[in-house]
């Protein structure tokens, strides 16, 4: 991990078989956030989980908010809190 930046983390279900969709999710991540992001890291977990952290702070909770975030809507949430001043283009224009 770079010093200084953000460790995301995506807990999934592998009973689910939710990988896919996990690397999906952080590959979508990765190329938006290039340089704001220090690490992001794939959790095999069980029970329906599907949650993203940034730095242990839960962004989105499946069990929470009963589904999958649309991607927009999560990359508008790791962008209020990793680079709240940047711009995502046409992501922040609905």
């Amino acid at each position: 991990m770079t010093a200084g930046q953000p460790r995301l983390e995506i807990e999934y279900c592998t009973r689910c078989r939710w990988l896919l969709r996990a690397g999906w999710t952080a590959q979508e991540l990765l190329t938006t956030f290039t340089t704001e992001l220090g690490e992001v890291a794939l959790i095999p977990g069980t029970g329906g989980v599907f949650d993203i952290r940034i730095d242990g702070e839960t962004v989105w909770s499946r069990a929470e908010r009963g589904g999958f975030p649309e991607l927009a809507t999560l990359k508008q949430l790791v962008r209020d809190r990793i680079a709240p001043g940047r711009d995502l283009g046409h992501t922040d224009r609905r």
